[in-house]
């Protein structure tokens, strides 16, 4: 089964200065383990939301909005995409993720299993 993984934040709460050499030392070191355990489909973090369009339909009409989108208190920061057996590995990768990041970061994910999959 495939799953993506949506890693979501709140840029006010994240370190100073984004992610230090440490964490992404721990990253690449997680990331090459996913890959050699042949579950890692794709990853990548999203460029910041300063950056980012919305565009919202209401109606039949549609509106553009470009960033930053200063009512969002969380964000979309990044993705993966896993391929596992079960829903609790993807999961447990999940948490081992979060886990990388250590307790200086406030950081959640969503697991969500790709539609159309037995």
């Amino acid at each position: 089964m495939r799953s993506l993984i949506l890693i979501r934040l709140d840029p006010a709460a994240a370190p100073e200065g984004g992610p230090d050499d440490q964490l992404m030392k721990d990253m690449n070191e997680l990331i090459e383990e996913m890959t050699k355990a042949g579950v890692l489909l794709d990853t990548a973090g999203l460029r910041p939301i300063e950056e980012g369009t919305r565009i919202r339909q209401a109606g039949g009409t549609q509106t553009v909005i470009d960033g930053p989108f200063t009512e969002s208190k969380e964000i979309v920061g990044g993705y993966c995409l896993l391929q596992t057996r079960t829903n609790e590995e993807a999961v447990e990768w999940a948490r081992r993720f979060l886990r990388v990041h250590g307790p200086e970061w406030e950081i959640g994910v969503e697991v969500r299993q790709l539609d159309g999959e037995g």
